[in-house]
């Protein structure tokens, strides 16, 4: 896991410290008067793809630094249930007020990269790329981009200063794709990709006329993506978007293209079944 998203996972874990301990874990600091030590185990109960261990040991070390953790799995491995990631020991207070932030981490990254996975698998035998999109919780984007690459797929642009992104409101405004497209491309600077979201045959050949980098095919019929992919023949890349379901897919990618974007990677999200229990 890089700097900029374990980052993040700090002003994460600073906010959820806030809002679910507040002035402390009544409960737990109540029931235990003094230092205890136990060892727990973090058990997975589905089947699926893990990520985001990283995570749930920082959350565990912030209560208590000291606590040993031995990882069985890593993140971006297949798993069963009964499957042990992670053995730790530890003070039993830090375990018990960690243990609901930790795996609120854990089992959402878990989940991205368990349906990125998925995603993957249908469309074997197809030279084409899965993508994400920018449908991320709002502060989650680096940990929710890299629960995708852990489950395979690949990330799209980060942010809206990555990549230049010409959408519908875009081209109304501009009056139209050549205009958008013109007006953008003498301001950027060299090397920034530019994609152009199309919805008609019509828009796809203004598209291909001004030499873009990659054609968005949004919201099309299959039947429509396969027209604009010989239309387009391999003057640019293609990327499919909207109303990508895993149902979908596979006739999406048997059209041609060389990316299907999916928003409900990070938007629609169901969490892994991972559990915390104590057995010392």
């Amino acid at each position: 896991m890089d700097k900029k998203t374990l980052n993040s996972a700090e002003v994460l874990f600073e906010l959820a410290i806030t809002e679910d301990i507040g002035e402390g874990d009544i409960t737990t600091n109540n029931l235990l008067s003094q230092q205890t030590n136990k060892t727990a185990v973090l058990l997975v109960k589905d089947e699926g793809i893990v990520a985001g261990l990283q995570v749930a040991e920082m959350v565990f070390k912030k209560f208590d630094e000291n606590i040993e953790w031995n990882v069985k799995l890593k993140d971006g491995s297949r798993v069963k249930p009964g499957d042990i990631l992670v053995e730790f020991r530890g003070d039993f207070k830090a375990i018990l007020t960690g243990e609901r932030k930790a795996l609120n981490f854990l089992q959402r990254l878990s989940g991205i990269a368990t349906y990125a996975d998925k995603c993957i698998k249908e469309v074997e035998g197809y030279n084409v790329k899965i993508l994400d999109t920018r449908k991320t919780m709002p502060g989650y984007r680096y940990l929710d981009k890299y629960a995708v690459r852990m489950g395979g797929a690949s990330n799209h642009r980060l942010g809206l200063y990555d990549m230049v992104m010409i959408k519908n409101n875009h081209i109304q405004v501009a009056g139209g794709i050549k205009n958008a497209i013109e007006a953008i491309r003498e301001k950027i600077p060299q090397g920034i990709k530019i994609e152009v979201e199309t919805s008609s045959l019509k828009e796809v050949q203004e598209a291909i006329d001004a030499n873009v980098d990659i054609i968005m095919l949004d919201n099309m019929s299959t039947k429509m993506m396969r027209e604009a992919v010989k239309l387009i023949n391999k003057r640019t890349k293609i990327e499919a978007s909207g109303n990508m379901t895993l149902k979908r897919i596979r006739k999406v990618a048997a059209a041609g293209v060389d990316y299907i974007s999916i928003g409900a990677l990070t938007h629609s999200v169901k969490a892994l079944d991972i559990s915390l229990r104590i057995i010392d």
